[in-house]
């Protein structure tokens, strides 16, 4: 079983209301062979909402940062617990996770500026998921284990 990002599963919560459909991944969860979750909507965030990045605080503190300038730390962190507990209840060991995103980021992700730059690092839920013995891949480079 695989955790997904409900995004690659063509479900439309993306924070500007649309969705990253990726066919194989949606054909996945079609074949009840994974599991969508999105962090950020399970974490409280309503679709759509203001786009967040990751910032170090002044404090060196990793904090995840709306545009508009409000602290959303809190839901991706709450957001990112509940997806380890579906996974953990779904017996997931691997998931799929959308690159470059605050929460699903695998390597990179954007630097805080609301720049379109990227840089390595991981989003909240792939830190956790990988902390707690989940192989993550991106949809970038996912492979499908058998």
């Amino acid at each position: 079983m695989y955790i997904v990002s409900a995004c690659l599963a063509g479900i439309k919560c993306k924070y500007n209301g649309k969705d990253n459909k990726n066919e194989a991944i949606s054909k996945l969860v079609e074949e009840g062979k994974a599991i969508p979750v999105c962090p950020e909507v399970l974490g409280g965030l309503p679709t759509p909402r203001v786009p967040c990045e990751i910032i170090k605080d002044e404090k060196g503190n990793t904090r995840v940062i709306d545009k508009d300038g409000v602290d959303r730390t809190t839901e991706f962190l709450e957001g990112a617990k509940k997806s380890l507990a579906i996974a953990g209840v779904v017996g997931a060991k691997v998931a799929i996770l959308k690159s470059n995103s605050p929460s699903c980021g695998c390597g990179y992700v954007y630097d805080g500026n609301f720049c379109g730059k990227l840089v390595e690092g991981n989003g909240v839920t792939t830190d956790l998921f990988i902390d707690n013995g989940i192989k993550v891949y991106s949809d970038k480079d996912y492979r499908l284990d058998k």
